[in-house]
This record gives structure tokens, sequence and C-alpha cells, in this order.
């Protein structure tokens, strides 16, 4: 019975797709594995900076319980407690090198879209399904990698982008989502949330939109028990 386990997943999970009016993309580790650059960029940002900050995967991960690049600088700051917080202003400039550094990371191809996003989105445009994106990132982040991967028209396939920036409270809170609802005009059960990690499943939940998650290097250890399936990635979707 083991072995038909997956292919039973895989079932459930094509025929919620199927049945979505729309499905809403998070972006960070559910599109592409991006967190990695997004490491690296920081790291580069803090040398940029004059700071001796080096976040080594372990590091990373830990930090990233906690959504939003400018409220992780922050958060690691406040726990090293060497110093005065650092300012907004410090905090802005250490987001503004480090969002330059990751797009000139993406740029060089390093960081394909998932197995199955590409063929996803093909079928969901055929079926008429409305996509959209809500994700904690910000615009340029989303843009960097979707102009990589898609084109530089890719925003006109969907139909609501949300971002971290355009809401009060970033994932696991609901916001976005809230949002992405308000602006599809749709009902929460008829959406479908593709998410990688565990504030996202919150987030996506307590908006009371189904979600589906495609595990990611960085979240595969995430508490999905109340997520609707949990894949490896999103092939045999399209």
């Amino acid at each position: 019975m083991q072995a038909e386990a997956p292919a039973i997943m895989l079932s459930d999970a094509a025929e919620l797709v199927r049945r979505a009016a729309a499905l809403i993309f998070d972006v960070d580790g559910t599109l592409a594995e991006t967190e990695e650059l997004h490491r690296q960029a920081f790291n580069h940002a803090f040398a940029h900076h004059g700071l001796d900050w080096q976040w080594d995967r372990a590091v990373y991960k830990d930090l990233l319980r906690v959504t939003g690049g400018k409220e992780r600088n922050r958060a690691h700051h406040e726990r090293l407690r060497i110093a005065a917080p650092l300012s907004d202003v410090d905090i802005a400039e250490l987001h503004r090198i480090k969002t330059a550094h990751y797009a000139e990371l993406v740029q060089t191809g390093c960081c394909p879209l998932r197995p199955g996003v590409t063929d996803l989105l093909v079928a969901a445009k055929a079926r008429r399904q409305r996509l959209a994106i809500a994700t904690t990132t910000s615009h340029g982040n989303i843009d960097a990698l979707l102009s990589r991967a898609l084109g530089k028209r890719w925003a006109a396939d969907f139909d609501a982008i949300v971002a971290g920036d355009d809401v009060r409270l970033k994932k696991p809170a609901p916001d976005v989502y809230v949002e992405i609802l308000a602006r599809l005009k749709l009902d929460a059960s008829d959406c479908v949330a593709i998410e990688d990690s565990a504030n996202g499943l919150i987030a996506a939940s307590w908006a009371n939109i189904p979600v589906l998650i495609t595990r990611s290097m960085f979240f595969r250890d995430d508490d999905f028990s109340q997520a609707r399936v949990v894949l490896d990635d999103l092939s045999g979707l399209g």
C-alpha cells in the first residue's frame, strides 16, 4: 500500500487544483528555490554595509521563521544585544543592497522555477483559471525572479499580486490572502493556495483557503498536518 500513497496524493492534488477557480501562489520556496540566493544576498549586504554578520544555512533557517527581509535584519540585530538598534534608515539601506544583489544573482539563471511550475501555469491558463500571487517578499524580488523565468510580460498572466509591503501584517497573519480574495472577488473555498512553509499554511488557513504544500529546501520539516495535500513538487498537476 505504501507504494500507492504518492499516486493517491497526486490524484487528490490534481483534483483539488482542477476544481479551483483561482490558484494563489507563494513565491520563495514555492515557485523557485530562492532562499539560498536570498541568504547569499543578505551576507553581501552585511559586508557592503560594514557589518560582521554572516548567516550560515542553520542561522538563516532559524531566521526564516521571521517573515520579511527588513524584519529579519531587525530580529537578528536584537538577538545579538551588543549595540543600539539599527535605525530605520540602516534597515532600509541593507534591504536595498540585498534586493539589488539578489536580482543580480537571479539574472545569472542559477534559479529556475521548480519542477512542474511552468506546466501548471500553462495548464491553468488553458483552463481559464485565474492566477494570483500572495507573498511576504517584495515586488522587486518577484519581478526579478519571474522576469527571468517567464519573460518581461509575466505579470499580465496574473489577476492579482499582493506582496509583503502591501499589507499591515505579513505571514503567518492572513492579510495577504484576505487582500487577494478581495481583489479576485472570490470566496476562499473557490481558491487553492500553493505554499511551502508552515507560516504560509497558517496564513492561508486563517483566510479559510485550502492549501497545497510543495516541500522546499528550508521548510521540509515544518508541520503540514493541516494542509489538504503535501507534495515534494508540482510535477504532474498541469
